[in-house]
């Protein structure tokens, strides 16, 4: 039978046991001791506090040259005793490449994995905090966060590391529903960690053969299953949906008027784009940076649950014209950021082909549900787009950051953005030249974003992505299902919601009442930023809200995080209650 891995530890040696479950703190330290090498077991249950008995790691012994060792923790005898180091007397210049720094930089580092392995298994730990939270004038207090002339020991730069994880919010915690990103995947962990390893820059096959091929056969898998012919195309991993979402206005006035990579925006016309009044704050941004202006950005009416009207977006097109304006740009939202909104792609390119204007869809956080063969009719016609934003890192719970941009036609990206650096891209190299990726990026240096994303491919295929994003959906509509008719809770749009967007309001006994309309939103306006602040003070939770519109705030719950079960949607039900009951 397959080894259920990591959190199964001690099972086996659990069985015999009526007293003890393997799924105690106990059990599971006396087989992390076992099975971890170097000790880490005992530190775990030492960083834990779990339990006097089990958190001290083995006793110093004495070495045959009479200096002071820790046992490996292997549990058998052998010899590999582990050195003490006492890093109050140690540097930064003691480890590598310092001359004899091997050992000294094998015991750090496994200082750092000790303290990060013990924060993991705390944000799944349902009983501990999401949120330690401070104030930011206490938070810069309470430790000395300042920048010193003098190198501090590596003591010290180990607290600050312990310092630091102990105000951090645990974004894997099962309770944490804040943002779009949540969740911690332990491969995409590790592929992390082999990233910053491997420390390379994604503009040459030269210096990162590897990842360079991954971003190429990752890409072209994406826009198979966005639907384009055999995938092809052309793509690239950028720092975040905003700036994919950026590439994407950039390549369409390039299409439209490429003089103006050289001659710059006098040389064209006044260019419009258009986007429903529910799009990402992005696309106004790109429109700053790129020199056509927010103002040049039209948004288009959305409907009540938030969706482009397809009618509106032709007039305003058409009214564009009229005033002698050239409208170059259309982003679609495939899931918007506060209703989850999925805007009908089909009208939409039916409009931007009889215009012919360049059809973008900013599928940032419902472009996963492609992976989902229950919910990818919902981007429908995505495959007639021009390009399109998917953030791995959202709902398929790949670690921050990992967005990719993609594009139907080939070729284009470098065109619009090649400065054939010489020193860099040099014409002459041993091998294919179509792999040095980074005259089409406008960064230079750019991350190696695409491990993480490929390893966790590999580890769960593409089913196990579709598991996770089924299960997602399936906890948000039950979210709905408990609260719609639920006394005290009121939807902000009827019907169910067609990603994990659940918004509604949550109205106290002392609102739900009042008879005056205009006092009643007054204070139902206030009520969820005090939940949410005692949500933050108690560290039980973490879920966002804001008003849209002329609506007053309210809850914006979403769920991407792969941790979440039934349980913690009934938990935060009763939690908002507990907190809101007394406002």
């Amino acid at each position: 039978m397959a080894s259920h891995g990591f959190w199964f530890l001690g099972a086996e040696n659990a069985s015999g046991n009526g007293s003890q479950s393997p799924s105690t703190p106990r059990a599971w330290c006396q087989a992390a001791a076992q099975k971890f090498s170097g000790g880490i077991g005992s530190k775990l249950c030492a960083l834990l506090n779990v339990g006097e008995a089990e958190k001290a790691a083995q006793a110093p012994v004495k070495a045959e040259d009479g200096s002071t060792a820790e046992s490996c923790g292997c549990n058998k005898p052998c010899n590999c005793p582990k050195a003490a180091v006492c890093f109050s007397d140690l540097y930064s210049t003691d480890l590598l490449p310092a001359l004899d720094g091997d050992a000294k930089t094998m015991n750090f580092l496994q200082e750092v994995v000790d303290i990060m392995l013990a924060y993991i298994v705390e944000s799944f730990d349902r009983s501990t905090k999401v949120i330690d939270f401070h104030y930011p004038n206490e938070l810069l207090q309470r430790n000395n966060w300042e920048l010193s002339d003098e190198p501090e020991t590596l003591d010290d730069i180990l607290i600050s590391c312990r310092a630091t994880l102990k105000y951090a919010i645990k974004t894997a915690h099962p309770r944490y529903f804040n943002q779009l990103s949540t969740g911690l995947d332990m491969v995409g962990l590790a592929a992390d960690w082999l990233t910053s390893t491997a420390n390379t820059n994604m503009f040459t096959y030269e210096v990162a053969p590897v990842f360079v091929l991954l971003e190429y056969v990752t890409l072209k898998k994406m826009r198979e299953i966005i639907g384009w012919q055999e995938g092809r195309g052309d793509g690239i991993f950028s720092p975040g949906g905003a700036i994919s979402n950026m590439y994407a206005m950039l390549l369409a006035r390039y299409k439209m008027f490429p003089e103006v990579k050289e001659k710059g925006m006098s040389s064209a016309p006044r260019l419009v784009a258009f986007t429903s009044e529910h799009s990402h704050f992005s696309i106004k941004k790109g429109a700053a940076a790129l020199g056509i202006g927010t103002e040049s950005v039209i948004c288009i009416k959305a409907d009540e649950r938030g969706k482009m009207i397809p009618s509106d977006l032709e007039r305003r097109i058409i009214e564009a014209k009229q005033k002698g304006y050239v409208p170059f740009f259309v982003s679609a939202t495939a899931g918007t950021t506060v209703y989850g909104a999925f805007d009908p792609l089909m009208a939409i390119a039916d409009i931007c082909k009889k215009h012919d204007i360049w059809m973008h869809v900013d599928g940032a956080w419902g472009g996963s549900l492609l992976m989902s063969r229950k919910h990818r009719w919902k981007l429908n016609g995505v495959e007639r787009a021009n390009s399109m934003t998917w953030n791995p890192h959202k709902m398929m719970a790949v670690p921050l950051q990992c967005s990719a941009l993609l594009v139907r036609e080939e070729g284009l990206m470098q065109s619009c953005n090649q400065m054939q650096a010489c020193y860099l891209f040099q014409q002459d190299k041993q091998y294919d030249l179509s792999y040095d990726t980074g005259d089409k990026a406008l960064q230079c240096g750019r991350h190696v974003d695409i491990f993480k994303l490929w390893l966790m491919w590999r580890a769960k295929g593409t089913i196990g992505f579709e598991a996770q994003i089924d299960k997602c959906l399936e906890l948000s509509e039950y979210l709905y299902n408990k609260i719609k008719d639920r006394e005290g809770y009121e939807m902000v749009f009827d019907g169910k919601p067609q990603h994990t967007n659940v918004c509604f309001w949550y109205l106290p006994p002392g609102v739900r009442y009042l008879e005056d309309k205009v006092e009643k939103m007054k204070r139902l306006h206030k009520v969820a930023p005090v939940i949410k602040a005692r949500m933050m003070e108690y560290g039980t939770t973490m879920v966002s809200y804001q008003p849209q519109g002329d609506k007053v705030n309210f809850f914006r719950m979403v769920i991407s995080n792969p941790a979440a079960t039934f349980e913690d949607i009934d938990f935060l039900i009763e939690e908002i209650e507990r907190l809101g009951q007394d406002l």
